[in-house]
């Protein structure tokens, strides 16, 4: 091992006292995460913000969450996880309100830039002080807690988001954050105890920083702006710091990225190996994955995340746009997923002590299999909004199920001192599938829209090939957004008595895109369900072993 456990947790009230400190912390995170979601079609409107904007709104948070997660588990070990999650929440703070007063895409591209350093911070260092503070039965009882109260933000921050957006303004919901930071930093000095381990190997890894911050940046940005920049032959220039990558050049920006991106992030491994023989400090210890439960946790994690924020980018656009429904009706329609997820997460435990918390998370991944493919059979812009709502809540409750017992399984085999490695890689594995979630959906959602658009177009009377050339290449650029404003606008716009077929066109064709990204998802989440059945076989030979250890003199 390459660290020892440097302090003793805290006792009594004061240890569970943390933890609803920590949980709120992290709520903090979460709730940004689903009220930026169901805002996201007004501040594509508000801002003028074009589909990879969009889709970037969301991707930079989660890249940058994600390639810093692993240095900051390592980090939080030097330098304490309470300092370091303080560090996080200010600068998290400091990201919502740049964001709050963007003015166009690109300064809120870079605010969520900032809330995804600080969100890094945040995560490894609550999670790995959670699972170094409790122990036994307690920690099983504490990741329940911890399930539950995550869930319940989350079927809070659509509504909330909708609300805010609706009644005031989008900046709100990041200014939202302000007063949250604030109470978690008094109660944080107050409550969370300083937790570290004493790390006994030299050096930092800047090469696997590097490496890992390239890799996955280059890869979400030739995933996000493929659509734009072409996937094979440049369809559009593309100018960075003064140079130009022109359409006359035989290869497009966008699969060099993603070829540089999967060659940094496949040189990580064995330069990770090359830290671990020097024995110089590594920002990822390989040797966790010799545990199975943890080798096959985070894949789960991994595709949970991919169909969970997948679904979450498109439906919002889905709502508002195709359904033509607002902002606070598309957030309370989503916050029924939340609240499924809420309902399910507080139960698990009880689950998990009768049936194992393996099993708990492969019954939590058929359901949102099932609840993932029924969203995409029923989807269509005349749908009630009540019969999505109740089907986004049995998904709610697989998703519940899974991410309320899925941390504690992947860290069971973890030794406490490497808590924070494990925490950090799990948390990865979560933000790289959030990142690439909003990625690939996206790019699957953009392929659908510009598949169905023309052939729906094609059936209105009377319509011109140039005119619907122009409205769809409108309508996928903005996301969807300009068939609120076609709707809206009714026989009196530029389309004339043409106008609402043409809108009813286009909801159509959404729908179509829509089920298309969908299924997308499903079958990410048809992955991880085929990951939990080999999580659970590798739980129980875990159990069976420790088990012949402990009868062993």
């Amino acid at each position: 091992m390459n660290e020892v456990s440097a302090e003793a947790s805290p006792e009594g009230r004061k240890k569970w006292l943390s933890l609803w400190v920590l949980a709120g912390a992290l709520s903090m995170i979460v709730l940004d995460g689903t009220i930026v979601s169901v805002a996201l079609p007004t501040m594509i409107s508000d801002l003028s913000l074009d589909f990879s904007e969009a889709q970037w709104v969301n991707g930079i948070y989660s890249v940058i969450f994600a390639a810093l997660l692993l240095t900051s588990g390592r980090l939080g070990d030097r330098v304490g996880r309470r300092n370091l999650m303080v560090a996080g929440v200010v600068l998290f703070m400091v990201g919502s309100i740049i964001a709050s007063m963007a003015a166009d895409g690109d300064q809120l591209i870079f605010a969520r830039f900032i809330q995804g350093i600080g969100g890094a911070f945040i995560l490894p260092t609550t999670l790995s002080t959670v699972n170094a503070t409790f122990h036994g039965r307690d920690r099983a009882v504490a990741f329940g807690v911890w399930g539950a109260i995550i869930s319940g933000v989350a079927a809070l921050g659509p509504l909330l988001g909708g609300w805010l957006t609706e009644a005031f303004s989008w900046p709100w919901i990041f200014l939202v954050n302000i007063p949250f930071g604030a109470v978690i930093l008094v109660a944080t000095f107050l409550y969370v105890p300083e937790t570290r381990a004493k790390i006994l190997v030299p050096g930092l890894d800047i090469g696997g920083l590097l490496l890992s911050t390239i890799g996955f940046g280059a890869l979400v940005f030739g995933l996000i702006e493929g659509g734009s920049l072409g996937w094979w032959a440049p369809i559009t220039s593309f100018e960075i710091l003064g140079f130009t990558w022109s359409t006359s050049w035989p290869l497009s920006l966008a699969p060099i990225c993603i070829a540089i991106g999967l060659l940094c992030l496949t040189l990580f491994v064995p330069w990770e190996r090359h830290r671990a023989r020097a024995n110089k400090s590594a920002i990822l210890d390989l040797t966790l994955f010799q545990f199975a439960t943890f080798r096959w946790g985070n894949l789960v994690a991994f595709c949970v995340a991919i169909g969970e924020f997948g679904i979450l980018f498109v439906l919002p656009l889905f709502i508002v746009n195709a359904m033509g429904m607002s902002t606070l009706l598309a957030g309370s329609i989503l916050a029924a997923m939340g609240i499924g997820a809420f309902i399910s997460g507080a139960s698990a435990r009880h689950l998990a002590a009768r049936f194992g918390a393996p099993t708990v998370v492969v019954i939590g991944l058929a359901l949102e299999i099932v609840g993932a493919l029924l969203v995409s059979f029923i989807l269509a812009p005349t749908i009630s909004g009540w019969l999505l709502a109740g089907v986004l809540a049995f998904y709610g409750l697989g998703l519940g199920l899974a991410s309320a017992q899925l941390a504690g399984t992947v860290l069971v085999d973890v030794p406490p001192e490497e808590s924070g490695q494990g925490s950090a890689t799990q948390s990865t594995s979560r933000q790289v599938g959030s990142a690439l979630g909003t990625a690939i959906i996206g790019a699957a959602l953009a392929a659908g829209l510009a598949y169905y658009l023309p052939t729906q177009l094609a059936t209105v009377d009377g319509l011109s090939s140039s005119s619907a050339a122009q409205i769809e290449a409108s309508t996928e650029d903005s996301a969807g957004s300009s068939i609120t404003q076609i709707r809206d606008s009714g026989t009196t716009g530029q389309l004339g008595s043409e106008g609402p077929a043409v809108a009813d066109a286009l909801s159509a064709g959404m729908a179509d895109a829509s089920r298309w990204a969908l299924w997308t998802a499903a079958g990410f989440l048809v992955i991880g369900g085929l990951g939990s059945l080999q999580l659970r076989a590798r739980s129980k030979d875990s159990a069976g072993q420790q088990a012949i250890d402990a009868d062993t003199p």
